[in-house]
């Protein structure tokens, strides 16, 4: 298994710090640049053979942008991907919008319980998932790549894969960076940054 995966690029929530989740938020214009370099850096690594992988993102805008336009510095067609539904940012529910500065002086008492487990909280709102959660169906997911692929996602999924990879543990995968301007690559189980 070979998979390319890139975090979308940067967002004005992004640059805010509010937590997006599954809200539709386009990118900025330092995230166009950072989608049009990560597709400079994918051309650099796989010259010809790119046009041979599977190309799949998540179904929000941010996420279709990013890979239009690495598709696009690539000298491929801007439609080439499918999207997966199974590769949507974790939902943050009734925080969705939020800083955690705004959450913190709201609801002190959730925040602070966030911060002792941020793999397993669920904050509040119907849908809302922890990262345990959505490790569920990015795990489906990876047990359904079957050829080399290049997807575009977001933290959290990125977040989860650290973990199943057995990179990191829950914790760990909770609390780290996940850059928008390089590339995680996945290779028989293996995973890191390039």
């Amino acid at each position: 298994m070979l998979i390319y995966m890139i975090r979308h690029g940067q967002t004005d929530w992004n640059a805010q710090i509010r937590l997006q989740g599954q809200k539709d938020i386009p990118l900025n214009d330092t995230g166009r640049r950072q989608a049009s370099g990560n597709g400079r850096a994918l051309l650099a690594l796989l010259g010809k053979d790119a046009g041979n992988f599977d190309f799949v993102a998540s179904p929000l805008h941010r996420t279709r942008e990013t890979m239009e336009l690495a598709r696009e510095a690539m000298g491929l067609p801007r439609s080439g991907y499918r999207t997966d539904d199974r590769l949507k940012e974790v939902s943050f529910g009734d925080w969705e919008g939020y800083t955690l500065a705004e959450l913190e002086r709201e609801m002190p008492e959730r925040v602070a319980e966030r911060e002792l487990s941020k793999w397993d909280f669920i904050p509040p709102g119907p849908d809302a998932e922890s990262y345990e959660i959505l490790s569920w169906r990015v795990g489906a997911w990876l047990s359904s790549v079957s050829a080399p692929t290049i997807c575009v996602s977001h933290g959290g999924v990125i977040r989860t894969l650290f973990k199943l990879c057995g990179a990191m543990d829950a914790e760990e995968a909770a609390l780290g960076a996940i850059p928008q301007d390089r590339i995680l690559k996945i290779e028989n189980g293996s995973i890191g940054w390039l």
